[in-house]
């Protein structure tokens, strides 16, 4: 596997970089489940190496057709496969599980799609998968070819439990199927009152083949058997499965299809998996795509998006493993898993996180601005009158929670000038957008859940921006902003839930939106909110000063009864990375200060030895008083003092603006996923996939370095963010384009394409005696160029000296 790029024993990327390759020989599994999220806006599946995963619509939480499980040791799926020799009996499955064959297993997780290849005696097998961008159709396509000199009969099996609803426990006995008149296997959950008119179906058809039959049953019971498992279920055993269906069945969905394959022929079956808005439309959907020809061209659609999506930003440097996550993979992420899917193996949400999703979509400008602009607005739409926010809530029906957190309402203004900055896009700051309406939280309660209403009173995105600012402007007696019952850290959920605890971070972010926020007041013509925001972030710059620095870093808050939170007085939490890394963000603190607080940072969570860049140190474990739940994490995992890597990109990101070169590189390269797996030690330490970012490492013995949660993470938009914009230095301004490159000491040189609408600009960034920009050949005076939209090549040089072009 040498052609393999950082291949570690188990696995490693294309030469093309768009695929993740996973060999798998006998007996040999990964460490943990490595994962693909496919998905459209509306739909989609994940799905594992060994060929495990389930299927939603709309919502990944609340209507699954297929159970999730997130299982690491069973890895146990509603959807498989076999292949069975009719002559001799012998089945197998074309994945790794559930029924693993002889011989090898590939898997390829690709943008989009994920390949299984095995190859059992003679016969040769193909399974792809992937999700039709545009409809609720999940497409199993295999390919069979028999490489014998002899004809073999066999038969294909496909296999769905369905679930039509959040739990298989709580709805199994109320699925009804049906088979349709064209053989499609129908099911509904009318117990199920938000989606009960939703049919799910799931149906084969061949390519190039003559069956000899086929068969199906709805019935779990029949298929798997008494005191049996998906890994030899009883109806392989069998001919014909029995068509058994109709109401009080322990619910499945089964499809045997038999045929002859001659020698050297190939052959091709197509299952599909989905669900319409009721009958009618299940019954359209698998007569438009139960065909060869729709299911080529769903693929190739899907295949166009992706490669046209993240082609938008193209990177060549002398460091291999960034361009991998630049050209594709980060990207990949946030879309297909954070912002559609809203899932990974780890978590199924499901939920719109207010302050989550609206951090995931700023990394979109360079790519799909179009995305975060109707991001923004279905945000908007979720402010209650009053400007607190719902904190998470579950489409389609809008069920959320309203709590006191006291950041996710004011992460909108932070995204809408963002937004605005980088698109030019000022029309979106007049569109109307209703507010919700919902009872107040008791004094006693902390959050509740409900399905808020939509008001009758809208207002233009612009001021539902100003409501959320105003919401937050309540300060307790150090002059900082109320903690409520967590901001960003929700662990920390009992620092101010009396009503008096204070933030510091919380200070640091509130003042980077009211410096930001004015500016936009004032292009916006509202001079006396301009003028607001400016008094109230001076009046917190001071106030921040005044009582947030302990000496040699800042503290990270108050509680509600003074007493301070990351300080050097604290016995645990004694220092807390986010509020020295938005210290310097924020640009809120004196350079002398800001340059302090990171050396501290650096010296006590930083641990390049361990790979990790912890989020605080030490970990809670019983100091009084009560941080909140956050205590209850194991010492070293997740935000309890492991790295929560989310916090780590701010802390590069803020040594890459302070212009500490060597440090903001060491940052990336301990957070970036493909250095914990370029070995076979290193993948066996860190254990899940090397290809996608986690939103946490443990820092704890004896797991130290071992990988959390993967995929569903905001770590990726911001690992984005801090590669394309903090240190290859390019930054999008509306029609101009930004160049203060971080480069290291051992870079000479790297190229960049910049797709700017359906323009390309060639980007080459060196470092040579003095700084100069030239455009198309000619020299321009300041550090960015103009776009403009000619569909023409534009060729951009760039010369820095060392990081001239750098903001100090």
């Amino acid at each position: 596997m040498s052609t393999l790029l950082f291949y570690n024993g188990i696995g490693g990327f294309s030469p093309e970089g768009d695929e993740y390759i996973i060999q798998l020989p006998e007996q040999q599994m990964t460490p943990a489940p490595w994962v693909n999220v496919l998905a459209n806006p509306n739909f989609g599946t994940l799905v594992s190496e060994s060929g495990q995963g389930y299927t939603w619509i709309e919502n990944s939480h609340e209507f699954r057709l297929t159970p999730w499980s997130n299982d690491p040791i069973e890895d146990s799926s509603g959807e498989v496969f076999y292949i069975r020799d009719d002559e001799t009996g012998k089945f197998y499955s074309p994945t790794v599980l559930p029924c693993r064959g002889s011989g090898d297993y590939q898997t390829r997780h690709g943008f989009g799609y994920s390949v299984f290849e095995h190859r059992e005696e003679d016969i040769y097998s193909e399974l792809c998968m992937y999700v039709a961008l545009d409809a609720p159709v999940k497409f199993f396509v295999l390919k069979l070819r028999n490489d014998a000199t002899r004809a073999r009969q066999l038969s294909v099996t496909g296999y769905v439990e369905w679930v039509l609803g959040d739990l298989r426990s709580k709805y199994a006995m109320h699925v009804v199927t049906q088979i349709s008149p064209d053989g499609a296997l129908l099911a509904q959950n009318y117990y199920n009152t938000d989606f009960g008119d939703r049919t799910a179906f799931f149906s084969a058809t061949t390519s190039m083949l003559t069956l000899n039959s086929r068969s199906a049953t709805c019935n779990r019971r029949e298929f798997i058997g008494s005191n049996r498992t998906l890994q030899n279920p009883a109806a392989l055993e069998n001919k014909q499965l029995s068509g058994d269906v109709g109401a009080g069945l322990d619910p499945c969905g089964a499809i045997q299809l038999a045929f002859n394959l001659a020698p050297l022929e190939t052959g091709e079956i197509i299952f599909i998996l989905g669900a319409g808005q009721n009958q009618d439309d299940a019954t359209s959907l698998v007569q438009r795509y139960l065909t060869k020809a729709a299911a080529d061209a769903a693929l190739l659609t899907l295949r166009q998006y992706w490669r046209n999506t993240l082609s938008a930003v193209r990177v060549q440097t002398p460091d291999p493993a960034l361009d991998l996550l630049a050209n594709g993979w980060l990207m990949y992420q946030v879309i297909s898993s954070r912002l559609w899917g809203r899932t990974g193996f780890y978590q199924c949400s499901g939920a719109f996180g207010f302050r989550d999703q609206l951090q995931d979509v700023m990394s979109l400008v360079h790519t799909q601005p179009e995305l975060f602009r109707t991001h923004l607005l279905l945000c908007a739409s979720r402010q209650f009158v009053e400007g607190d926010v719902q904190h998470w809530w579950h489409p389609p029906m809008g069920r959320g929670v309203r709590t006191r957190c006291s950041d996710d309402y004011l992460w909108l203004p932070f995204a809408i000038c963002r937004y605005v900055e980088t698109t030019g896009d000022v029309a979106v700051l007049d569109e109307k957008i209703l507010f919700l309406e919902g009872r107040p939280l008791k004094d006693d309660e902390e959050s509740y859940y409900e399905q808020a209403t939509p008001s009758q009173k809208s207002d233009s995105l612009y001021q539902h921006g100003v409501r959320a600012i105003v919401h937050g402007l309540k300060f307790g007696e150090h002059g900082l902003p109320l903690m409520g019952c967590g901001d960003w850290n929700d662990g920390m959920n009992l620092v101010g839930a009396l009503g008096r605890g204070e933030s510091v971070w919380l200070g640091f972010f509130l003042y980077t939106v009211l410096q930001q926020f004015a500016l936009l007041a004032q292009r916006y013509g509202d001079t006396e909110f301009a003028t607001r925001c400016d008094d109230a972030s001076l009046l917190l710059q001071k106030n921040l000063e005044q009582h947030a620095w302990d000496g040699t870093w800042y503290r990270r808050a108050y509680f509600d009864d003074g007493t301070p939170l990351g300080s050097s007085s604290n016995t645990e939490c004694r220092i807390d990375s986010i509020a020295q890394s938005w210290s310097v963000l924020s640009n809120a603190a004196p350079s002398t200060r800001a340059k302090q607080a990171m050396s501290a940072l650096n010296h006590y969570l930083v641990r390049p030895i361990d790979g990790v860049v912890t989020l605080l140190d030490p970990p809670f474990d019983h100091s009084t008083p009560n941080p909140g739940y956050i205590q209850g994490y194991v010492a070293g995992i997740r935000e309890n003092g492991g790295q929560y890597t989310h916090a780590a990109t701010w802390v590069a990101m803020a040594y890459a603006k302070l212009g500490e070169t060597a440090l903001a590189w060491q940052i990336f390269n301990i957070i970036n996923p493909i250095n914990h797996g370029s070995t076979l030690e290193a993948i066996h330490r860190y254990k899940i996939e090397p290809y996608v970012i986690a939103g946490d490492v443990y820092s704890v013995t004896p797991h130290i370095g071992r990988g959390g949660w993967s995929w569903y993470t905001g770590s990726a938009g911001w690992m984005y963010r801090l590669i394309i914009e903090s240190l290859l230095g390019v930054q999008l301004m509306g029609e101009q384009l930004r160049f203060c490159p971080c480069l290291p000491v051992n870079w000479d040189q790297f190229t960049l394409d910049y797709r700017y609408k359906e323009t390309l600009y060639r980007i080459t960034i060196t470092r040579g005696p003095q700084e100069i920009l030239t455009l198309d050949g000619i020299k321009i005076a300041t550090n960015m160029i103009s776009l403009l939209n000619d569909q023409k090549l534009h060729l951009v040089n760039v010369t820095v000296e060392t990081n001239i072009f750098h903001e100090k």
